[in-house]
């Protein structure tokens, strides 16, 4: 194995042969290394990486103990390798200008050996711990990001195998769940980006468009004569199906063990309340205004969009115009004005995915 370095850097070849004296006792430990002045000081530290203190003298020709901390501030050295500054001057003029550069220490000459020595150890140990920590810490971070990786495709995986579990017996078109993820993506950036009282960041924008295709999940606990019926429900068919936004939710108490995650609470509003109104004309729990969760606002807008431009065994599909022109209006519900305002900015956006989404195969 190598042997750690300590650099010591002095115009004064007595001055070396002291402090190297003093860590005789330490060569089966440390490679010694000797530079006359701050030119050869960088050399030393741009060819050897396995330094661990530097004793810097300040007075030096050609290039001074300043100029070698400059270079060593600006490579972002100093947190790397501790640095003890060797001084002549009086404490008022040297220290300040040391400590300002993050020097480990100053030491004032003349310097004693125990003095030299304990400090010398106490920084290393010091240095070499904070460098131990910061792999540590390193490298549970990646453990960390590995974790969440891992859960994050668990997750995913759970929302691809229940979505398609309700579109395999949904009688709606296929892919709705996909179009939505598409739809609500496209409102969420546009709030993000349009409106930041509310404060969307990047990741949120990217877990409610996660948990948007958990919508209709509570369709799984709805009866094939209903789901299926190929035509229009009655009025007491339809208060039946109302109820798949309280199944979703008590089957996602159920499945997700995290439920004070944000991934979970997006999930849960939106499964229960993507179909409340602005105006309190909503279901299940009837809210209105902003007490409806905002990301269930998102989905609503997503969700009716895609129901008027897919056909339906009681309808055909409604142009992407028409779509628009229909929520912009107020025919399918009361949406937020923010809301609405998103959608009018995202119109093209929403035209634009409708065409490609016909072009891809998902299967």
């Amino acid at each position: 194995m190598e042997k750690q370095q300590i650099l010591i850097v002095d115009d004064e070849e007595i001055n070396r042969e002291m402090l190297l004296e003093m860590f005789y006792d330490e060569r089966e430990a440390y490679e010694l290394l000797e530079a006359r002045n701050g030119k050869e000081a960088v050399d030393m530290i741009e060819s050897n990486h396995r330094l661990v203190l530097i004793w810097l003298d300040v007075v030096m020709p050609v290039m001074d103990g300043y100029k070698v901390l400059e270079y060593m501030q600006k490579r972002n050295l100093l947190n790397e390798v501790p640095v003890i500054l060797i001084t002549g001057e009086t404490i008022k003029d040297s220290e300040g200008i040391a400590y300002s550069f993050g020097v480990a220490d100053v030491i004032h000459k003349p310097f004693y050996p125990h003095i030299v020595k304990r400090r010398s150890r106490n920084i290393i140990e010091l240095y070499q711990n904070k460098r131990n920590m910061e792999i540590r810490l390193k490298e549970q971070e990646l453990e960390i990001r590995a974790q969440e990786k891992e859960i994050r495709e668990t997750n995913e995986f759970m929302i691809e195998a229940l979505s398609s579990v309700v579109e395999s017996r949904s009688a709606e078109t296929g892919d709705h769940t996909r179009r939505i993820r598409y739809y609500t993506r496209i409102m969420a950036n546009c709030l993000k980006e349009n409106f930041p009282q509310y404060g969307l960041t990047d990741v949120q924008v990217d877990e409610i468009s996660r948990a948007s295709v958990m919508h209709d999940i509570g369709k799984i606990g709805i009866s094939d004569t209903i789901l299926l019926k190929p035509g229009r429900l009655t009025s007491e068919e339809f208060e039946i199906m109302k109820t798949h936004t309280i199944i979703g939710c008590e089957m996602l108490q159920k499945l997700y063990r995290n439920r004070q995650s944000e991934f979970y609470q997006y999930c849960y509003d939106i499964c229960r309340h993507h179909h409340e109104r602005w105006d309190g004309r909503g279901y299940p729990d009837h809210l209105a205004g902003n007490d409806i969760p905002l990301s269930a606002q998102i989905v609503a807008v997503a969700d009716v969009y895609d129901a008027l431009v897919s056909p339906r065994v009681y309808k055909s599909s409604f142009t992407n115009m028409k779509a628009f022109e229909m929520i912009m209006n107020g025919e399918c519900g009361q949406f937020a004005p923010d809301i609405l305002e998103c959608f009018r900015l995202a119109r093209e956006d929403f035209f634009n995915i409708m065409e490609e989404i016909k072009t891809l195969d998902f299967s």
